[in-house]
């Protein structure tokens, strides 16, 4: 179902979603940057949002182990009243504000992994003390002056936005790495009743809007850590809501993996081209200065903020 006026209202103003509904029903157009739609297109965001709220909820409720919701458009980018980066509504965001209106939780952390930063996300959260959010993206990729390692929140948030700002051609390993080295010990020190993930498949070495190097077997190895995590944490309560991810032959290999991972599933899609990519990975030298990289940043996100 769709998320409703309310579900929507708790996150973004009545005007702007007055303003959007109007557009929408006069044949659609554009309200911010990046994000056009057409006819129908308010009432197709409010279904992408609802998926996400339904997912959430229903793991809450104890109804799933786990859920993945396949959302579209999706929605890390979106801010209250400025739709960005084909995000038309916040989708996690929305659900998040559900799930603590409904006193199914008290606490919630965001782990976001698509290769752009979460910027609506964060902006939503960054003085809310009950919502931990977690970025890791490209540095400087989009948008291009959000994500810094040094925008830890305001306010009573104050320490409960991490970013991970990585460079170009970081890989499997970088990104295992920053898992276990910064994400799961901010996940432990939070201890949130549900885990979060806005999972974009856009950082896959082949990702046209991207200069990454994860992989398949990557966004699989990531979901692993983070249902252990959540197992020790939430009682498993994990949901992956998507993202990004803009190659029509890899994104499929990338999905399932994830998928499978968090059904326990046997079917196996095997990546074809597996091997070569792992060949293609950072060498030893540039793995080594990733490792610093992530070290430095870990210190500095662990400790209290200034």
């Amino acid at each position: 179902e769709p998320a409703t006026r309310a579900d929507l209202a708790r996150v973004h103003p009545p005007a702007f979603l007055d303003r959007f509904k109007a557009l929408s029903d006069a044949g659609g157009g554009e309200l911010g940057e990046q994000t056009p739609f057409g006819p129908g297109g308010f009432e197709i965001a409010a279904l992408s949002a609802g998926l996400a709220k339904a997912a959430l909820l229903g793991v809450l409720e104890g109804r799933h182990a786990n859920a993945y919701a396949l959302s579209r458009p999706p929605g890390h980018h979106c801010l209250p009243e400025w739709p960005n980066g084909f995000c038309l509504l916040a989708n996690i965001a929305i659900a998040v504000e559900a799930a603590l209106a409904a006193g199914l939780a008290r606490r919630i952390a965001v782990v976001d992994w698509d290769v752009h930063h979460g910027n609506g996300t964060e902006a939503i959260f960054y003085e809310r003390a009950e919502v931990l959010t977690i970025s890791l993206h490209q540095e400087r990729n989009y948008p291009e002056d959000t994500g810094h390692l040094a925008d830890r929140g305001r306010g009573a948030g104050l320490g409960a936005n991490l970013n991970i700002p990585l460079p170009p051609g970081a890989g499997h390993h970088a990104y295992l790495a920053a898992i276990e080295r910064i994400v799961v010990p901010a996940l432990e020190a939070f201890r949130p009743d549900a885990i979060v993930v806005a999972c974009g498949f856009d950082a896959a070495l082949i990702d046209p809007l991207s200069r990454m190097m994860a992989t398949a077997a990557t966004f699989r190895r990531m979901t692993a850590m983070l249902m252990e995590a959540a197992r020790g944490l939430c009682g498993g309560r994990l949901v992956l809501v998507h993202e990004g991810g803009y190659s029509e032959m890899y994104v499929p290999f990338c999905g399932h993996g994830v998928i499978a991972e968090l059904a326990g599933s046997r079917i196996d899609a095997p990546d074809p081209l597996a091997e070569t990519y792992m060949r293609r990975q950072p060498g030893e030298r540039l793995r080594a200065l990733h490792d610093v990289m992530i070290g430095e940043m870990a210190a500095l996100l662990l400790a209290p903020p200034a």
